[in-house]
């Protein structure tokens, strides 16, 4: 059976943290596929003003391309409203059946899992694979079994990687093109690139 590690997120703009991270986790997983998945209207974003999707979308596709490991997917971006991971694992299933399907968050995601939509039918939709970032502490497992079953919160467990953390932030990105200042090494070229002929974030 063939491994799909799927990766969804802002990538507002997408950088080396992103991509290092997703690597060091599918070789861990040992799977030929990792799909970035860029979001369109993030549930838990709502209110905050993200760049363009299809902006979003190109950067990645910037970023990747020649990567064979790496594809990007432009399906939650031409979804209307709040989209849901559940229901786009579910439409990831549907295309590939036969595969096992891993959905990568961070450690800070993977703290707040209980505010997203229907966790628990999601753990067994797909495996939850989570990457450690910076100052973001490792739950219990009795606080992952306040909305988990004990299996469910086992089967966690056993997917929280030893990747490497990263202290890159979109955030602190976004803020040095404002301020001026060079994204050189934070970012692939390619993606800052684009960043400045695109003219974002200023």
């Amino acid at each position: 059976m063939a491994g799909v590690l799927l990766f969804g997120g802002s990538f507002d703009p997408i950088h080396h943290g992103h991509l290092i991270v997703a690597r060091s986790a599918a070789e861990a997983l040992g799977v030929a596929r990792v799909v970035l998945i860029p979001s369109a209207s993030p549930p838990h974003k709502q209110g905050v003003t993200l760049t363009a999707a299809g902006l979003r979308l190109e950067m990645c596709r910037a970023a990747v391309a020649g990567d064979g490991l790496f594809e990007v997917s432009d399906w939650e971006t031409r979804q209307s409203g709040p989209n849901y991971t559940l229901l786009t694992v579910r439409h990831f299933r549907s295309e590939w059946p036969d595969d096992e399907l891993y959905w990568l968050i961070g450690m800070d995601s993977l703290a707040e899992l209980h505010t997203w939509y229907r966790a628990g039918e999601l753990a067994d939709a797909c495996t939850l694979v989570a990457a450690g970032r910076p100052g973001s502490p490792r739950p219990s497992r009795s606080e992952l079994e306040r909305f988990l079953t004990p299996e469910q919160a086992a089967r966690i467990e056993q997917h929280i990687l030893s990747t490497p953390l990263i202290e890159i932030s979109a955030t602190d990105i976004r803020a040095r093109v404002r301020a001026g200042r060079d994204i050189r090494y934070l970012v692939p070229e390619a993606v800052r690139e684009y960043i400045a002929t695109h003219r974002l974030y200023r």
